[in-house]
């Protein structure tokens, strides 16, 4: 979990030209971290990238394929999230590196960066472990962790991570946040106000695989 504060956001252009609006329609949301792309200021310090990742947003969803990925984070989703229920379907694999697939997220006040990951690979570290929460089918562990003077949305800053983390990995299913949100909240973990929510992949440590993803 450590990559995620180096991503970059950016409204695509891409998506004006999308017919067929769906959930993703008005608020739609791609996040990159390509260097054609104008950078977020806030996340030019600690940017480190490598390998090959090529990203595309298809009508409804996004594919991404990677390799030799030294640290990267694409998705799809909301300029404002909300304790919405978001349905995926499609496929994840992951050969090399660190990589997770997850629904992911922001708030300010406090400034918290969050995690749902429904697939990983094993080398991963989440954080500490505060219990469970059941929830569309399967079972997620829960961890805190805090990062301390890292980039965020705001800037170089010092904030918590919520994360859930399913035990049985799945690539298509549906996430009800609001779940998630309430049982970080029975446990402390309380959010503020939603900024970007989105469906990602993230990989580093020459992250090698890919996602294609259709989200309704």
């Amino acid at each position: 979990m450590v990559s995620a504060s180096y991503l970059f956001v950016a409204l695509s252009a891409i998506v004006g030209a999308l017919a067929a609006p769906t959930s993703l329609d008005t608020a739609d949301f791609v996040l990159l971290n390509k260097t054609s792309l104008v950078k977020r200021q806030d996340y030019t310090q600690n940017y480190k990238t490598g390998g090959t990742v090529n990203f595309a947003t298809t009508t409804n969803g996004y594919s991404v394929t990677f390799s030799g990925a030294q640290d990267f984070v694409v998705g799809r989703g909301w300029n404002t999230g909300s304790a919405r229920a978001i349905t995926y379907s499609g496929t994840h694999t992951a050969t090399a590196g660190t990589v997770t697939f997850q629904v992911y997220g922001w708030t300010t006040n406090p400034l918290v960066e969050y995690y749902i990951i429904e697939d990983y690979t094993s080398a991963n570290q989440f954080g500490s472990s505060i219990g469970t929460v059941t929830s569309d089918g399967g079972t997620y562990n829960i961890y805190e962790d805090t990062r301390t003077n890292e980039p965020s949305i705001t800037g170089t800053a010092t904030f918590k991570q919520y994360i859930s983390v399913r035990q049985s990995k799945r690539t298509s299913g549906t996430v009800t946040t609001a779940n998630h949100f309430a049982a970080w909240k029975a446990k402390g973990l309380s959010l503020g106000t939603f900024n970007i929510q989105v469906l990602s992949t993230e990989g580093y440590n020459g992250a090698a695989g890919s996602t294609k993803q259709i989200i309704s």
